[in-house]
């Protein structure tokens, strides 16, 4: 089913369709246009983060090709069927990075892409925290930290029951991870060998409170995962052919849920972002928006 060109695809508008009318999305993208969207999406975060007047840049940026490789590569969806029951899920359980999912949702068709400058406005449908009851393509309602993986885990434990074969993606933040709820949730889906789940961890080193290794340290992280009964996976977070690798990896696994540790850079992209913890929840102003957008161009 060869559908339309990544470029093209970009900013269509959500049309309503049954679900045999729409059109898998097409998953053809090439490396070099996969990191052209990258870039593209690092731009689309900078703009309507500053044009809100808050939000959170630096986790959104550090994740930018994690959710480039999957909803340009590896994920089965239709963006003009949001509900399509054989879809792949993603889960964004770090919901404050919200602007990059909604730039990747617009990239892809599920809305306009002008709408991205609504962000965080009374009555628009993109608001600082995801919301799945008005956003298309946003499977959870985000807000509390540590949530997002035993969410997970039931979507997840639901398509086996329902005999579907799709596959449940998760994102997390690495300071997300001192909340014990996420360990909950690990040691229930190693339990019920749930293979059809994975998790992703955007390691970049920092949470609100400065850099993890100070606030709360999760060494030795990867060998926390193995203990649960995880098969660990870790990769060069920024390396879309190495991301693209990890997943396909673990969609070979079998008998056990998978965790992608991917070494990120909170702030990627933009210089005076890059590893500063001031830029987890503080909004560029006007001179930093014209600053970022030129180091992206």
């Amino acid at each position: 089913m060869v559908k339309k060109s990544l470029p093209e695809m970009g900013g269509s508008k959500s049309t309503s369709a049954t679900s045999a009318e729409a059109e898998v999305f097409s998953l053809s993208a090439s490396v070099a246009e996969m990191e052209a969207m990258a870039k593209k999406l690092r731009r689309h975060i900078i703009t309507m983060i500053g044009k809100a007047g808050s939000g959170h840049p630096g986790g959104s940026l550090s994740a930018v090709e994690i959710l480039t490789a999957l909803y340009f590569k590896l994920m089965r969806h239709k963006p003009q069927d949001p509900h399509w029951e054989d879809r792949d899920r993603f889960i964004l359980s770090k919901g404050h990075a919200a602007p990059l999912l909604y730039a990747v949702l617009a990239e892809c068709g599920y809305f306009p892409v002008e709408e991205l400058l609504t962000l965080r406005q009374l009555d628009s449908r993109l608001q600082g925290h995801t919301d799945r009851t008005i956003t298309p393509g946003v499977e959870m309602s985000a807000g509390s930290l540590g949530q997002g993986l035993s969410f997970a885990l039931g979507v997840a434990l639901a398509g086996r029951l329902d005999g579907q074969d799709y596959r449940v993606y998760v994102l997390l933040g690495d300071g997300e991870c001192n909340e014990g709820q996420v360990w909950e949730a690990a040691m229930a889906a190693s339990h019920y060998s749930v293979d059809n789940l994975t998790a992703i961890v955007d390691n970049n080193g920092q949470q609100i409170d400065g850099w993890n290794c100070d606030v709360m340290s999760l060494d030795p992280f990867a060998a926390k995962w193995q203990a649960f009964g995880w098969r660990v996976i870790e990769v060069d977070g920024h390396s879309i052919p190495r991301l693209i690798a990890a997943f396909k990896e673990a969609q070979k696994v079998k008998g056990q849920p998978v965790v992608i540790i991917a070494h990120t850079v909170k702030g990627k992209g933009v210089s005076f972002m890059e590893n500063n913890p001031d830029f987890h929840g503080t909004a560029p102003n006007t001179m930093e928006v014209e600053f970022a957008l030129k180091e992206l161009a």
